[in-house]
Formats: C-alpha cells, sequence, structure tokens
C-alpha cells in the first residue's frame, strides 16, 4: 500500500508540476492536460512495442506533449481564443489523435511485456522486495525534474517567465515577447504531463484512451493541497509542496479506497471527493484557517516623544536625519 501510494505520488507529482507552470506560473488555465497525459501514454506503449528503448521512448512521450501544449499555445496567441477553451479544444481533438496513434485501440496491454519497471522489480526484489526499487526510481526521477525546474527558474528566461504571470506589461517593458515565453512555458508544462503519462503506463502496465479522464482535476486538488500545508514564496518549496500535496492526495485516494467501505463509499465516489477536496482547500485558504496567529504588538504607552523625557533629535538643512550633536556630522565650517 505505502510502495503504491509513494509511486503514484512521485509519477504524478510530474504532471502537477506541468500544471502548477500553468495555473500558477503563467495563470493560464491549460484543460490540454486531459489529452496530453494520455498522449504520452500511448507514445510510450507504441514505441516499446515498436523496439524503441525505454529512455527514448520517454523522450518521444514528453515531445509528443510538447507538440501538444504548441498548439493550445498557438490557438490562443494567434487565433485569440480564450484560454480555457483553446484548452478543451485540443483535449478534445487529441482524443482521435491518441486513438490514431494507438491504430484505433482503446487499449493496449503491456502485460507480456517485459517493461524497465518490471526488471527493477526483478532486480531489486531478492534485496529490498516488494516495488521498493521502483519507488526509488521514481523518487530520483522526480527530483531530477523538480531540481532542473528549480534551476531553470532561476534563469533570467525563468524568471520572466514567472513575471509573465503576475505583470505581463513589465516582460513586454524588458523588450521581451510575451507570447514566445507563454508558448514555452504551456509546452514545458504539457511535455511533463506527457511524461507522467508514459511512466504511469510503464506502472499500470496498460495505456488507454480514457487515461487523463478528469487528470486535471486531480491536479488542481494536489497543488491546493500542497498550498494549504506549506506557505512560501520561494521556488524550491513552491514545487517540493507541489511533489508533497501529489503524495497526500494519492494517499487520500488509498484511504478511501480501502477504508470508505465502513460508510458505504464505492470507487465512483472517487471524483466527488476531489472535487469536495479542491473546494475544502479554497475555502481554507481564503479564510486563512491553518495560518498562524499573528501576535498583535500592543503600542508601549511610556514611549515617544515627550514621555520619556527626551526629546526628538533636531532636524538640520544639510543632512537630513543628521543632527547637530551627530558624532557622524562634521564638527565645523571653519576648517
Amino acid at each position: 500500500m505505502i510502495e503504491g501510494i509513494l509511486i503514484e505520488g512521485l509519477v504524478y507529482g510530474v504532471m502537477v508540476l506541468g500544471v502548477f507552470i500553468t495555473f500558477r506560473v503563467l495563470s493560464f488555465a491549460d484543460m490540454t492536460v486531459d489529452g496530453s497525459f494520455p498522449m504520452g501514454s500511448a507514445v510510450m506503449v507504441v514505441t516499446l512495442l515498436k523496439g524503441f528503448p525505454a529512455p527514448a521512448s520517454l523522450l518521444f512521450a514528453f515531445a509528443a506533449g510538447g507538440a501538444a501544449g504548441l498548439v493550445t499555445s498557438l490557438i490562443h496567441t494567434r487565433l485569440k481564443v480564450p484560454d480555457l477553451l483553446s484548452g478543451i479544444l485540443t483535449m478534445t481533438m487529441l482524443y482521435s489523435v491518441n486513438l490514431r496513434i494507438m491504430s484505433n485501440r482503446a487499449n493496449i496491454s503491456l502485460l507480456r511485456f517485459d517493461t524497465f519497471f518490471t526488471r527493477i522489480t526483478a532486480w531489486s526484489g531478492p534485496s529490498l522486495g516488494g516495488l521498493w526499487g521502483v519507488v526509488i526510481f521514481c523518487a530520483l526521477f522526480t527530483l531530477a525534474v523538480k531540481a532542473a525546474l528549480d534551476l531553470f527558474f532561476h534563469t533570467d528566461y525563468g524568471l520572466s517567465m514567472g513575471a509573465l504571470g503576475a505583470n505581463p506589461q513589465l516582460v513586454i517593458s524588458q523588450g521581451m515577447n510575451p507570447d514566445i515565453i507563454k508558448i514555452s512555458g504551456i509546452c514545458l508544462a504539457n511535455g511533463l504531463a506527457a511524461s507522467a503519462g508514459a511512466l504511469t503506463s510503464l506502472y499500470q502496465g496498460f495505456a488507454d484512451v480514457s487515461l487523463g479522464t478528469g487528470i486535471i482535476v486531480s491536479g488542481l486538488a494536489s497543488l491546493m493541497l500542497g498550498e494549504l500545508i506549506i506557505k512560501s514564496n520561494r521556488i524550491v518549496m513552491q514545487t517540493l509542496r507541489v511533489l508533497i500535496g501529489s503524495v497526500l492526495y494519492r494517499g487520500l485516494m488509498y484511504l478511501a479506497r480501502d477504508y470508505g467501505y465502513h460508510i458505504r463509499m464505492t470507487p465512483n465516489d472517487f471524483k466527488l471527493i476531489t472535487g469536495l477536496l479542491i473546494i475544502f482547500c479554497i475555502v481554507a485558504s481564503n479564510n486563512r484557517l491553518f495560518a498562524p496567529k499573528r501576535r498583535r504588538v500592543k503600542p508601549d504607552r511610556n514611549s515617544g516623544p515627550g514621555k520619556t523625557g527626551e526629546s526628538p533629535a533636531p532636524y538640520t538643512s544639510g543632512s537630513p536625519g543628521l543632527s547637530k550633536k551627530d558624532p557622524g556630522s562634521p564638527k565645523g565650517d571653519s576648517a
């Protein structure tokens, strides 16, 4: 159970990092993730069955997700379609594209195929036991992606991307094209989502055309859950809380699935739980339910001019803030 929570939390955490880029950094409501996530899964499975190695298949999946993000960004920037509608249009079109990639099959299995994850499990099984080898690999991969994003957002281009979501006029005043920055950010976000879909297909052992249904909702729930726990403006902490929120969200889903029968809860109720969790996170964030209470500092009645017997320092027109008796001021004009 713990291995499954960690694997899914870390793998889906890569997708949530992409959601973080679009929704938080760029302030762009991108719904393309529901189509780019299964697209990465489909590309991964098809290329593996054609004999490509796993790293090359993962790169193909990332490129396919980036292409999906490129379509969304061009529809938005060139055709002037609103961001939400452009993502919905691309997501709808990707359903047919994914079917084409999978040769008009809704599901392709990898159960009889020796994948990278099965080899890791066979290699680490005698020493670690279970799926802990896969957990270690997913942790290293996800942390490497997080570190790369942290370094990227400390570059000039990454800082410009962060400024674009908060103040687009600032980017324009610096002589940079905001459309180019927005296009690159959306492509990067969907590439990460497609990579997460590719790893998900390796873990689950199949690719399905409906694998991305509701994936953006779970990504937003993970994102808001992490923001509810950790409050910080540092990019290192912001990407860290994204991964923590993803693991916590998967843990809550596991608990609801394994122990929800006590309250007559079924897997059909997971979408309801996700929606209620998002509403709770929004309300808690707006009302600062988990924010530490600040102590009010009462003013000292004995402080201030005239209360302690001291008069304020005299002001001289020559040097603001320097008094005539200030040791740092000139001792006299005769010198």
